[in-house]
């Protein structure tokens, strides 16, 4: 169990605890630090509340982010953002970043679902308008998009057609009809990470993603219709195009088993890399490369493969849902206007310029669970968005709320332009299920007059609104610290889960 530095000092005033227990000091309401010991190379810096520090639960994500320390070539902090929870090697929700010349790169530090991110449209739809329908809309979402576990959906890729949509993201994806223009100028990157290869593939892992474009998976990822019910800043949700009473469209998923494959070839190729170089690793599934080395350079340029996969997919399943809508209310286009307000990914690791010690530096910014929050007039943001900076979509657990935020200029101080990017676990798969014993949770959905449908005998159980913090007080961590603001809330109506 973890605890905070004065809890420990009372206990033991004459001691510098730093065994069983990890020294954690609290630098304001929410923003804590763990002193640089043993072989950290930097401190850990977590953004969160005194009770989210309690528990047991804690002890092994906060390890994660000591241990993410000691890597070579960190920068500034190990960063742990309020929604943190045990991951492969990294926490989920950490944050890190690695000077380009002299650091290292990490699939633990990016994830298995490589570019897992979500993306939220508009509509000119409101609630009212929208409430006798719903249940042939969530039925005909549900029917036309394809979820669960290894679901495939009607788009049969061959070789060389699935290593164009490796290279070119989302534009692949517009090329065929699926989307708008707009849709590329409303996500980051404008859908599409460079220097993708696809020689560097694996034949098993362009197998897995012949079949699965355009479907949405399993676990966490879902399609959500919301309505905003709360405007925090009305200026900013105006230009974001978000009003109070209007229905909205969330999408969320990743690079399904491709992306996953990407991963898993490349952590076994560390894991065998990492051995030849001068590293002391605290745990081995920190497996890395220097960045600069030709095995860093092999995965970056595959992740981007993987990325890119993520791009078109959700691009693909916003094209679709545009259909099922303009079907079910029998509109078109013109008025349904389900415009993309943005798309942000949570899973990746991407060459940045930050200011460190009052320098410009290139570093690699590892972000695991985590989001982008870039400010006001940062040159990456589109022209739409350049004066108020970059919408940040936190979606929450499909029985209470989710949020749109604005990225901010303390962010880029702080955080590396990141904050958080949902509500994070608190219950393993396996213990939502045994909580979830006896309860329908579909019918506890229903009564807050949420409609749900699902794939797979153990989703809703394994996903239900407890296995997930409040994530009403994970927004207000990030938007206390100063690290994102908060733009506007939405509740959930209808929900498909994979």
């Amino acid at each position: 169990m973890f605890e905070s530095q004065e809890s420990v000092r009372k206990r033991n005033p004459n001691k510098n605890y730093t065994g069983k227990v990890m020294e954690i000091k609290q630098i304001d309401k929410y923003h804590w630090e763990i002193p640089k010991t043993g072989n950290m190379r930097v401190p850990g810096i977590v953004y969160c509340t005194a009770a989210m520090l309690k528990g047991p639960k804690q002890e092994e994500p906060l390890k994660q982010v000591a241990n993410v320390a000691t890597l070579p070539g960190i920068q500034k902090a190990s960063l742990a953002m309020p929604d943190m929870h045990w991951g492969y090697g990294f926490p989920i929700g950490g944050v890190a970043a690695f000077d380009w010349n002299s650091g290292i790169i990490s699939p633990g530090g990016v994830g298995y679902d490589i570019n897992c991110g979500v993306r939220l449209a508009g509509t000119a739809l409101t609630e009212s308008e929208v409430r006798s329908k719903l249940e042939n809309l969530v039925n005909s979402l549900y029917r036309n998009i394809p979820s669960g576990l290894g679901s495939k959906g009607s788009l049969k890729l061959s070789v060389s057609e699935e290593k164009k949509v490796l290279t070119e993201g989302s534009r692949w994806a517009l090329q065929l009809g699926f989307g708008e223009e707009a849709d590329i100028d409303h996500t980051e990157d404008g859908g599409c990470m460079p220097h993708a290869d696809p020689l560097l593939v694996s034949n098993r892992a362009l197998e897995r993603g012949q079949r699965q474009l355009g479907t949405l998976g399993s676990g966490n990822h879902f399609l959500e219709v919301g309505v905003v019910e709360a405007i925090y800043d009305a200026n900013v949700a105006a230009v974001f195009g978000l009003f109070e009473g209007q229905v909205t469209l969330m999408i969320h998923c990743g690079s399904r088993g491709f992306g996953y494959q990407v991963c898993d070839d490349f952590l076994a190729a560390m894991t065998r890399h990492v051995q030849k170089l001068d590293i002391d690793l605290p745990d081995r599934q920190l497996a890395c490369a220097m960045i600069r080395s030709e095995m860093g350079r092999r995965y970056r340029n595959a992740m981007a493969c993987a990325a890119n996969y993520a791009w078109a997919n959700r691009q693909i399943l916003l094209h679709k849902s545009r259909d099922v809508f303009q079907q079910v209310f029998g509109i078109g286009p013109r008025d349904l206007q389900m415009n993309l307000v943005y798309d942000v990914c949570h899973n990746i690791a991407k060459k940045e310029e930050h200011i460190i010690d009052g320098q410009k530096k290139v570093v690699c910014v590892h972000r695991k669970g985590a989001t982008r929050s870039f400010p006001p007039g940062h040159p990456s943001l589109c022209e739409k968005y350049r004066n108020v900076g970059q919408p940040v979509i936190i979606p929450g657990d499909m029985g209470t709320a989710s949020y749109v935020l604005a990225g901010t200029e303390k962010a880029m101080d702080k955080t590396f332009g990141s904050t958080c990017h949902g509500a994070g676990r608190v219950l393993s798969r396996k213990a939502a299920k045994k909580a979830s014993k006896g309860r329908a949770i579909h019918r506890e959905l229903e009564d807050k007059g949420i409609m749900v449908r699902w794939t797979g005998k153990g989703t809703l159980a394994e996903e239900m609104p407890d296995a997930y913090k409040n994530v009403s007080e994970v927004v207000e961590v990030v938007h206390g610290a100063g690290i994102s603001k908060k733009v506007a809330r939405l509740k959930p109506i209808a929900v498909v889960k994979g």
